[in-house]
């Protein structure tokens, strides 16, 4: 009888803290995933009242679509230098807002406040400073770099979406730097202080090693929002000029609901979910190794 109760009871707590989000999570997240894994073996475009099983013919369109592996490597050219440039001015501003300057908090805020913007207004917010602000700025100065709008040109139109990412997730890196940096024991570099160790010994052997954790899971989140990010493209560049600042993620939704085809966008939301997953896999799996070392 106690088993049958303490079972009962255990039932109950689940249901209550457990039951209704995983069934959330069901509805949202597995039934749409294994829906979209459907589509990509049929024909169905969004609107027609049925549809043909394709097989793997969708996948074989993905995968030789040259326009597809273009906004792939334009994207993988984006993470590159967004996770990049992301951790390495979160890591400084981090370093800048804990070492004791005045005013440290309303930094802070100032520096986190861009990541509170949503991305369709950050992007027209950055597109009116890229077309008339800093062209203003360009000819008063007589600077060429700055005198006609980056957005025109290819070349620059890619590095102006890498600034406006960087600029809008730099603040939130940040604030878990802050607190891998608040976990390190004063005793150390008090440690390090008596035995001569100047600021950057003592970054190099002993924060760095001990801010690895907050390295891994800022890098797992930069990595999974340079890959998805999509409103910020589509309010900045709009893909162009010439599709040269087309990143995968809205590759993908305008194949799938501008020009309707839903079955050849979903095989394409795949193959990009497989590469994310097996990047993200070996980044965290590098990382653990390192952790594990230092």
């Amino acid at each position: 009888m106690y088993n049958e109760k303490t079972a009962a009871a255990r039932f109950r707590s689940f249901a209550t803290f457990a039951l209704l989000p995983l069934l959330v999570f069901g509805t949202v997240m597995l039934v749409p995933f294994v829906v979209g894994i459907f589509m990509t073996f049929t024909d169905w475009t969004g609107a027609a009242a049925g549809f043909e099983w394709q097989g793997i013919a969708n996948y074989a369109s993905a995968l030789t679509d040259p326009l597809f592996w273009s906004s792939m490597g334009v994207t993988l050219k984006y993470v590159f230098f967004s996770v990049a440039l992301t951790n390495a001015l979160a890591f400084v501003l981090a370093l800048l807002v804990t070492g004791g300057m005045r005013g440290q908090n309303f930094f802070r805020t100032g520096f986190f406040t861009p990541n509170l913007i949503g991305g369709i207004i950050l992007g027209f917010i950055w597109q009116f400073m890229f077309t008339r602000v800093l062209v203003h700025v360009g000819e008063a100065l007589g600077w060429e770099l700055l005198s006609t709008s980056w957005l025109g040109d290819p070349q620059h139109a890619f590095w102006a979406l890498v600034i406006v990412g960087v600029w809008q997730n730099a603040g939130y890196m940040m604030l878990i730097y802050i607190a891998g940096l608040a976990g390190i024991s004063e005793s150390l570099t008090e440690a390090a202080n008596l035995d001569g160790a100047n600021y950057l010994q003592q970054l190099w052997k002993i924060k760095l090693p001990l801010m690895v954790p907050a390295f891994t899971i800022s890098l797992f989140l930069t990595l999974q929002r340079s890959f998805l990010v999509y409103d910020t493209n589509l309010s900045l560049t709009r893909g162009g000029p010439y599709r040269s600042t087309e990143l995968v993620a809205m590759h993908v939704y305008n194949e799938a609901f501008l020009y309707q085809n839903f079955g050849s966008g979903q095989a394409k939301a795949i193959i990009l979910f497989a590469i994310v997953a097996a990047i993200v896999l070996v980044q965290v799996g590098v990382m653990k190794k390192v952790e594990v070392e230092s």
